[in-house]
């Protein structure tokens, strides 16, 4: 089996997770796809492979050598995004794409005049949606190159190599793939996550993360008799928003730059809801932020009333850079194994978070390495065969290296 081969009869399964579901996992299809991909870990003879009863698959790569190497693990995730339907996934591949537009299906077309990405990837062999589901590289590409690198260790004895652990996980997509991962059970001194983007990608920067919730209670009296009386929570929600920043919102920010961002408002004149997220990749500036975001409600809350505004927030994930930075040796061993696989690295924040953040903050230094996948959680998501192979060889080289490291 190719790696190909492999990925594609991963998309067949539908493991979409769930936000509004509170089991573990949020859905019982993602066990579906838990059990197949334990089994066939067992078939392809890993060792000490397990699952447990929320979905989390463990399994080990014996050392090949009796050398003393530090153990290091691969993690990927195989829920996919509540954004878009995962069911019914029709992949198929595009051959020494030409750099014109793709037609997925009659009147869907993925074009490189909206997705200029596709440009970057002229000459390759690309898998493809049929413009009606996900594919699913989000993060199956991840778990097949973790899997097909395995196999290659496995097959290639003259590459020696310490133990590896390798753990695949549900419910990355709805925030909480790290919640119950056994960091003790996986036993290894660092990971990597394969769920990054494009060729290249190389992620050890996140955004430190917070929800805000603000609950407005109003007074409502007849309009026409409604002076000095009626406290309208329509009209309070549009007053905290204006208090915010206007140009510190994802659609006015890039890079480092942090903001607010109003997810959804359940609104009436006696009654407002407003939940947002908050984020900024510096410490201080996030501090900075929550504290400005609670000002707001007490100030309101002082002009209309005691009572009547009130904010909450609770933090979500930090900025892993905090626990790489004593680490940096994780690093610059990927870094080295990129330059020898002839992949230029590109190290860029991410501008949202990952298992590997909270994985970080649980004791195990996990930065996040690319899966060749492009226009991930919807219908013209693609990836290319060949950077899906760079991947793996990355992986490869990764315990390579790892094998010449010293302490």
């Amino acid at each position: 089996m190719n790696i190909q081969e492999r990925f594609i009869n991963y998309t067949k399964f539908d493991t979409q997770s769930s936000e509004e579901s509170e089991t573990v996992p949020s859905t019982s299809k993602q066990l579906i796809f838990a059990k197949y991909l334990k089994e066939e870990l067992e078939r392809e003879g890993l060792e000490e492979v397990e699952m447990d009863d929320m979905g989390y698959i463990y399994a080990t790569l014996p050392a090949n050598t009796n050398d003393e190497i530090p153990t290091i693990g691969f993690i990927s995730h195989y829920d996919t995004s509540p954004d878009c339907s995962g069911a019914g996934v029709k992949a198929s591949i595009v051959r020494n794409y030409d750099g014109t537009d793709i037609e997925l299906s009659p009147g869907i077309i993925s074009s490189p005049k909206k997705f200029p990405e596709l440009l970057n990837h002229i000459g390759e062999d690309l898998i493809v949606t049929d413009g009606t589901t996900l594919l699913g590289a989000d993060d199956k590409a991840g778990i097949a190159e973790i899997v097909h690198a395995m196999c290659y260790l496995r097959d290639h004895k003259e590459i020696k190599h310490g133990k590896i652990r390798v753990g695949f996980n549900p419910d990355e997509e709805i925030g909480k793939g790290a919640h119950h991962f056994d960091v003790e059970k996986f036993g290894c001194e660092w990971a990597y996550t394969i769920d990054g983007g494009d060729l290249g990608d190389l992620e050890f920067e996140n955004f430190n993360a917070a929800s805000g919730k603000v609950v407005i209670k109003g007074v409502s009296v007849h309009p026409g008799y409604a002076k000095g009386k009626m406290i309208n929570a329509n009209r309070l929600a549009t007053e905290f928003a204006a208090m915010l920043p206007a140009e510190e919102t994802p659609e006015e920010t890039e890079g480092y730059e942090g903001f607010y961002h109003l997810l959804g408002i359940e609104s009436g004149i006696e009654e407002a809801k407003m939940n947002y997220i908050i984020r900024d990749h510096d410490r201080d500036r996030f501090e900075d932020r929550k504290q400005f975001f609670v000002r707001c409600a007490e100030k309101m809350d002082e002009k209309y009333g005691e009572g009547t505004v009130t904010a909450v927030v609770n933090d979500q994930y930090y900025n892993m850079k905090e626990k790489i930075d004593p680490n940096m040796h994780v690093i610059d061993i990927v870094l080295k194994a990129m330059q020898e696989c002839g992949v230029p690295p590109k190290v860029e924040p991410i501008r949202g978070g990952t298992d590997g953040a909270q994985l970080s903050f649980k004791g195990l230094p996990c930065p996040n390495i690319f899966t060749g996948g492009v226009n991930f959680h919807g219908p013209y998501e693609f990836v290319s065969i060949q950077v899906m192979e760079k991947a793996m060889q990355v992986i490869v080289k990764i315990c390579e290296i790892t094998s010449e490291f010293n302490h």
